[in-house]
This record gives structure tokens, sequence and C-alpha cells, in this order.
């Protein structure tokens, strides 16, 4: 019988070295980003001959793109046709693990890569004049307001300060439209948006909201040497 996992029980299969990951999405889309360790075995080469390649007596977890995407559940029915009786469907796929901001393979450039983990927060009762010389401080200009669990609540920059009163919370100033995305983005794609927006910095977040860190226009740009500038 198919199980359908979801991603803390594949790592903790991955971690007891038990289970035999397999992406079975076309290669090209294998070599863009995979698990670590997965195989590449696409649903229509899953026959008896590829069967063998894989151990009978080991779990075997199976996945492919996203929930929309229904190749994982007909290869887990496959290989139970084929004999396997310990197969798992991790049916969120690939694109819940990296948006996870889980280690990956392959040769895709997401937002993982280069996020920078460490930009100033805040929480939602700090005085706003305990912030400002961080702000002013840092690099982005900019400081994350999150909440007791971590999940971002806004942001604060140059704009929310300007004219503010110091003696307000951090809640009171910040500014609630912060754009989010998570860590599975892809960076060229990524700068291509901001650029239209004219938007500096984002705030990567994990799927429920917690905090990442900040993706900035400087991180995906080498810096210009003098030659660049002419």
């Amino acid at each position: 019988m198919t199980h359908i996992i979801e991603r803390e029980a594949v790592q903790e299969l991955l971690d007891t070295g038990e289970a035999q990951l397999v992406e079975v999405l076309p290669e090209p889309e294998y070599a863009w980003a995979h698990l670590p360790r997965a195989r590449n075995v696409p649903l229509w080469q899953l026959d008896r001959a590829a069967a063998t390649t894989l151990d009978p007596a080991r779990p075997v977890v199976v996945y492919c793109h996203d929930a929309l995407c229904d190749l994982s559940p007909r290869a887990a029915h496959r290989l139970e046709r084929l004999g396997f009786t310990q197969v798992h469907d991790y049916g969120l796929g690939k694109m819940d693990w990296l948006s996870a901001d889980l280690p990956y393979e392959g040769h895709a450039a997401l937002v993982s890569q280069t996020v920078r983990r460490d930009p100033v927060t805040a929480v939602l009762d700090d005085p706003l004049g305990s912030l400002t010389e961080r702000i002013i401080a840092d690099p982005a200009g900019l400081a994350v307001v999150v909440d007791e669990d971590d999940v971002v609540q806004g942001v604060i920059g140059s704009r929310e300060l300007k004219g503010a009163d110091l003696d307000a919370t951090a809640e009171s100033a910040m500014r609630l439209s912060a754009t989010t995305v998570r860590p599975s983005e892809e960076i060229d794609a990524l700068v291509q948006r901001m650029d239209k927006a004219k938007v500096d910095h984002v705030v990567v977040t994990h799927q429920d909201g917690t905090l990442v860190g900040l993706f900035g226009l400087g991180d995906a740009r080498p810096p210009q040497t003098e030659s660049d500038q002419g």
C-alpha cells in the first residue's frame, strides 16, 4: 500500500539511510534541482528492468515537482505493481523541499544560495528609538518585524522612520505590505521582477511565514569594478 508522506518523514528516512529516493521527472528537471542523493528514474522508464536497480527490501520514496503533479502517485502505484511493498509518495514534491530552505543538488540558482540570514530584526513591542541606529547602520537600511513565533509581520525602513515618533512601537510604524518570497525562487527571475518593481530588497520566508532572511539586488550582482564603470 502506498503511503503519502510529508517533508519531515522524508527527512527522517534519509537521516537513517534506509530510504531510496527517486525523482520520477524528466532528466532536465532532475538536473535543475533534486533532493540530495536522489536518483532519476522518469516514470515512463519505470519498468521491470529499471526496478531491478532498486532494492525491494528497502523503503522507496518517490516524488515529482509539486502537489499538482501526478507523476509520483502514478510511480508509487507502478512500483507496487512491480512487487515493492514499502513505497512512499512525497506528494508535495521537490518544490515543497526547496521552499523549506533545505539542501539540494543540481544547477539551479535559487535564493536559498544567497539569502542574507542576519538582517536587522525587531519584535512588535520594540520602541523605534532602539531600532533607528541599527537600521541606519545596516546596508539594507531595513528591519524585519516578527512576532513571538518568528512569523514576519512587516518591515521598517527609512520611509517608516521619517517623522516617526521614536517612542512608538515597531508594530505601529511597520509597513504591513512587505514583499516576501520563498527560498525556492530562481534568482534571475526574481531580479527581473525586482528591477521592474523598483524594489531593492525582499524578505525571504518559509511557507509558514517564518523568517529566513533578506534578499537584495546587490546580493545577486557582483560589485562593479572601475573597468565596468567605463
